[in-house]
């Protein structure tokens, strides 16, 4: 559990969010996914963004170092 909380992972998992948003963006507008392959794209962005937010939250409870 205390691997989860460390700052490299959260901001890996923040990096690996934004990636998959950008890339449900990107790959829509060129036509490769379709209106709900696009929006379940951004949904599992959105999904790994918000863990990497309560990560931060938890690991800023705990007091696990940087």
């Amino acid at each position: 559990m205390e691997l989860l909380l460390y700052r490299p992972t959260v901001v890996r998992l923040a990096v690996l969010g934004a990636l998959l948003a950008v890339a449900a963006s990107l790959l829509r507008a060129a036509g490769k996914l379709n209106e709900v392959q696009a929006k379940r794209l951004n949904v599992v962005a959105y999904v790994v963004m918000g863990a990497s937010m309560l990560l931060f939250a938890l690991a800023g409870l705990r007091g696990v170092p940087a």
